[in-house]
């Protein structure tokens, strides 16, 4: 079976994205474009989660649909982006790492470690040393 799906969106909780990176457009713009699964984006964002809690409701085991969502049949994978940086050998290194998430548990179990690491509130894609 061939699925065409995007996991590495960002939300309008990220730096210099489009405050249109809501829920509602994400699934339009990926209809359009033939997309069958798409990611949420920025999962360790509080004001996200909550938001994503609201609009989604389960579809089938780790997928999500929009509740206003009758026909369309787009699904949503809870997704993140960590931005790793540190240092080796005098050099700044940089390693972006997808989550993807089966739950909305899951998704605030790793918030809740991840903002130990560093500030998961001031942007939809942290970067932690």
């Amino acid at each position: 079976m061939k699925i065409t799906a995007d996991f590495h969106i960002h939300s309008k909780y990220s730096r210099a994205t489009s405050k249109n990176m809501d829920l509602e457009h994400i699934a339009v713009t990926a209809q359009e474009k033939g997309i069958k699964v798409v990611g949420t984006g920025d999962f360790t964002h509080p004001d996200w989660r909550k938001e994503m809690r609201e609009k989604l409701e389960p579809a089938e085991a780790g997928l999500y649909k929009l509740k206003s969502q009758t026909s369309n049949g787009i699904r949503f994978i809870i997704t993140g982006e960590i931005s790793n940086i540190y240092n080796r050998r005098g050099k700044t290194r940089r390693v972006h790492n997808l989550i993807l998430l089966p739950s909305f548990e899951a998704a605030e179990k790793i918030s809740s470690i991840l903002s130990w690491q560093g500030n998961i509130k001031s942007d939809g894609r942290p970067i932690l040393g």
